[in-house]
């Protein structure tokens, strides 16, 4: 089907997989869309059998679950031994192991090449599928031109937690771009028609996404599928997350020559614009936290791109984990300092575009060169810069008091002016702990002494 070797299915280089046949026989209405569901686990005993739950009791209409393969990849947990007891009782469910684990996109190759149906659907292991979501993303298959469907996560974090919101807000923003631009993920059915996805990939649902439409299908979102998911409720899983999702990114668009449309920076600011985030003062600062955060990862993915730093088989995300108990947030304390250049538009009229850009590249290098390796800076258009900077707030408060004190006291000089031009900054602050719990407030400058403000 495609002369690319890479996508040529292969067997895997360990030992063989052991697939557990089923015992008793179900029978399914033959006018109906067959599907074929995949489960990729790694040590997920505490949702396996509720994710299994509730996608065998799916009452569907236009479409029946011929079987459902959970692939266990290198389980140290009862997973396997709770998804044999689930195929039991009942014939559908069978179990797929990896003795070692090699990766999600080689759990999900072995699927692919087992499975038998016509269209297949992929879910995460730790996710619950909402009732009827089966039905409304399967019943688009009727249509010969549509190659891949997928539904819609919704996080059960709580949002009254500076991360909680971050992790709402992200699935808020990638709901909106998806109904402009499909980006399906958490799951997705695609007709079976790829034989592998690259073993490489960290980001399968895209590189899945990437080989349905070269092969000219069309991509579906549906909104009513709805998936619930935990996402990351530790800065440090939440970083790491990103991090390895927007590598992933980078390596399909380099790979496969294919971008999702989160990947657009102008679309994303244009769905947060519209998404309610600066409503009130504590929206409008944790919306700047996240995007801070998400700055920082996206700068971390690239670094791991460009020196080609693999995420095949990533670190678990643990806090995305219901069973998550006393774990230790390696990242520690973390603050992400929002600058803005005060009266940074008169000073666009005043210098020109050229020159006032100049000006934010001086204040970012300088912001960075100050705070050397300890922390990420990333600049916008608008005379913003964020910093992402490790540490409690008591020391983010000093760092941005000293930098904000240093500007006024040097002018910066740019093109277009003889003098050096003064720079007055105002800052904004977050600060949250291991826990996720955030602080916000202020620094102005007032006789060159700093007042805080919470």
């Amino acid at each position: 089907m495609m002369s690319n070797p890479e996508l040529q299915l292969q067997s895997p280089s360990t030992s063989q997989p052991v697939v557990e046949a089923p015992q008793k026989q179900h029978s399914s209405d033959p006018k109906t869309l067959a599907c074929s569901v995949g489960i990729m686990a790694y040590n997920e005993e505490a949702n396996i059998a509720s994710a299994i739950d509730a996608i065998v009791k799916q009452r569907t209409s236009s479409s029946h679950i011929t079987e459902l393969i959970v692939v266990a990849s290198g389980c140290t947990d009862r997973t396997a031994e709770i998804v044999a007891a689930v195929g039991r009782d009942d014939s559908r469910v069978r179990l797929i192991t990896e003795e070692r684990r090699q990766g999600k996109a080689s759990a999900i190759n072995l699927f692919v090449a087992t499975a038998q149906s016509p269209v297949l659907l992929m879910v995460s292991a730790d996710v619950l599928v909402k009732d009827g979501t089966l039905d409304a993303l399967l019943r688009h298959f009727h249509d010969p031109g549509v190659g891949m469907v997928g539904g819609h996560p919704i996080p059960v974090n709580d949002e009254t937690t500076f991360l909680g919101y971050a992790v709402h807000l992200l699935w808020r923003l990638h709901d909106r771009l998806a109904r402009e631009a499909p980006k399906l993920g958490e799951i997705v059915a695609f007709r079976n028609v790829v034989p592998r996805i690259p073993p490489d990939t960290a980001v399968d649902e895209i590189s899945i996404q990437a080989l349905i439409t070269q092969l000219g299908y069309r991509l579906v979102y549906e909104p009513e599928g709805v998936v619930y998911n935990h996402g990351p409720s530790t800065v440090g899983d939440f970083l790491r997350q990103r991090r390895r999702i927007h590598a992933g990114h980078l390596r399909i668009r380099r790979q496969q020559g294919y971008a999702a449309s989160t990947m657009s920076i102008r679309r994303i600011a244009r769905a947060l614009q519209g998404s309610g985030s600066f409503a009130t003062p504590r929206a409008a600062w944790w919306t700047a936290g996240t995007v801070g955060l998400e700055a920082a990862s996206r700068a971390l993915g690239r670094y791991d791109s460009i020196r080609q730093r693999p995420h095949t088989v990533w670190e678990t995300v643990t806090s995305t984990k219901k069973n998550l108990t006393g774990q230790t947030d390696a990242y520690g304390h973390q603050s992400v300092l929002v600058f803005s250049i005060i009266n940074f538009r008169r000073q666009q009229l005043e210098l020109g575009l050229h020159a006032s850009h100049q000006l934010t590249r001086q204040v970012t290098q300088h912001i960075q060169q100050s705070l050397a390796t300890r922390a990420l800076v990333s600049a916008q258009r608008n005379g913003t810069i964020v910093a992402m900077l490790s540490g409690d707030r008591e020391e983010a408060e000093r760092v941005a008091r000293d930098l904000m004190i240093g500007f006024e006291e040097r002018p910066l000089r740019v093109s277009g002016s003889r003098q050096g031009v003064p720079v007055k900054l105002a800052c904004g602050i977050i600060a949250f702990s291991q826990s996720g719990e955030a602080h916000a407030g202020s620094i102005q400058l007032s006789d060159s002494k700093a007042l805080i403000t919470a």
